[in-house]
């Protein structure tokens, strides 16, 4: 695999992780500002914390990292530690802690960051650490704020009450006519990457992983194709349906994705405090993986496996290389994919077709998170860095993988080699997936 990153000047990372935690925090600043205080400190749904403390964590984050580890510095509000400590408290006790207000809040965030800024100014980029090597501390904690910004997205979406957020539509796109899956070819194909310079450690390191041909749909599955499974009574037939996902089904009542609820004969949907119809042609959006992968066996196919979705969206054939991203090296633009809150819902099935992989596989990046088969487990020669609680205390059939982003996702967070992980159950996520099949090799 060809490794673009490795040629880039001191300068221009510096420039790109400035231009990534000012992204960040404009983000973050919209999505605190648009409410007012008492849905800033309630808490929407146990699932989630309370917007506030996402707010002060993401600070307290870019203390410990930045001001801290990097920049040798004494702790500005020790005593804070431990409430901004995600795994000291689970989400449903953070409203019962003594959390800073809004207004301290913000103001700590703001400090913190005044003083990073300064600090990335005079931080050599080589010849340090592992941790200021190429800026990665710098790019750690721009994603780190980016993930934190999508989790109080998914917050804004679960949050009863009027519209508060706004966002124009994807463009149209005519309907999709191209053919429904891809051939992917077997045999070898780099996985995970040892050269990206922010990569984050579960994407580590590069390794050659076989793979035998298969077929992997062209788009994401959409609501008209979602819908034809539920009117076939895919909720109501366990055939479709591991044990463990025919139980939690019926023991939640759950009869469609989340958010959707029939009326006049019609399906509808609420997303951020709009109720709609929901939209045929748009990929299918809050399915859990226990509802992908049922609906998968209802169509007769799997989901992909990890792997398979990698090197669909990665790998180059005629250039026998896997690539940064399914249309090549370059950093995402707006023509590629649906990424970064541009839009606060996904493009419809089959759009962006300059971000198309070299076989035609449309919409790897950006618009929804995929589900894939695989459980989250390290790659071989994995390595925990800089912390073990990042991705090592996850590892494990508990978690499933899921990979491409969605339209909550920032670029600087979003990749062919990224990995997400969740529980099987969980459909507050921005959450879709696409389905393969197995096949023999063809000429």
């Amino acid at each position: 695999m060809t490794a673009p990153e490795t040629d880039i000047d001191i300068e221009t990372l510096r420039d790109r992780a400035l231009k990534s935690l000012i992204t960040a925090r404009d983000r973050t600043t919209l999505l605190t500002s648009c409410v007012e205080e008492p849905d800033l400190t309630a808490q929407h749904s146990p699932l989630m914390s309370p917007l506030v403390w996402d707010l002060a964590h993401i600070g307290n984050q870019e203390e410990l990292w930045l001001l801290r580890n990097v920049g040798g510095r004494e702790a500005m509000r020790p005593e804070i530690d431990s409430l901004y400590d995600a795994f000291e408290h689970p989400r449903s006790e953070r409203p019962t802690l003594p959390l800073l207000p809004p207004a301290e809040a913000r103001r700590y965030a703001a400090e913190v960051r005044g003083r990073a800024l300064d600090l990335l100014e005079g931080s050599a980029f080589s010849g340090g650490t592992r941790l200021t090597e190429a800026g990665f501390a710098f790019g750690m904690i721009a994603q780190h704020e980016q993930q934190h910004d999508e989790t109080m997205l998914i917050t804004h979406q679960l949050r009863k009450g009027p519209q508060a957020l706004t966002a124009p539509d994807p463009d149209p796109a005519p309907p999709f006519t191209g053919p429904a899956e891809v051939l992917v070819p077997g045999g070898p194909f780099t996985m995970g990457t040892s050269t990206e310079p922010w990569a984050l450690d579960n994407e580590r390191p590069a390794h050659r992983r076989e793979v035998a041909p298969y077929w992997i749909d062209t788009t994401p599955v959409t609501n008209g194709q979602y819908l034809a499974f539920i009117e076939d009574g895919g909720y109501e037939n366990e055939r479709w349906w591991t044990p463990d996902g025919w139980a939690h089904i019926r023991q939640h009542s759950i009869v469609a994705p989340h958010f959707w609820h029939r009326e006049g004969g019609q399906w509808l949907r609420r997303r951020f405090g709009v109720t709609e119809v929901v939209p045929p042609e748009e990929p299918v959006l809050h399915v859990s993986w226990y509802e992908a992968d049922a609906y998968a066996r209802w169509a007769g196919r799997r989901l992909p496996t990890e792997a398979e979705w990698e090197k669909a969206a990665r790998h180059h054939p005629g250039e026998n290389r896997s690539r940064r991203y399914p249309w090549g090296d370059a950093e995402p633009a707006p023509a590629h994919a649906n990424l970064g809150q541009r839009h606060l819902r996904p493009a419809p099935a089959g759009s962006y077709p300059e971000g198309e992989s070299p076989l035609g596989v449309r919409q790897l990046i950006g618009d929804v998170w995929e589900w894939t088969s695989s459980d989250f487990l390290p790659y071989p020669g994995f390595s925990a860095f800089p912390y073990k609680e990042y991705s090592e205390v996850f590892f494990g059939p508990e978690y499933k993988v899921l990979r491409g982003g969605s339209f909550a996702v920032d670029p600087v967070a979003c990749r062919g080699t990224f990995r997400n992980w969740d529980y099987p159950i969980r459909r507050q996520i921005f959450s879709g997936f696409r389905t393969a099949r197995s096949a023999a090799e063809t000429a």
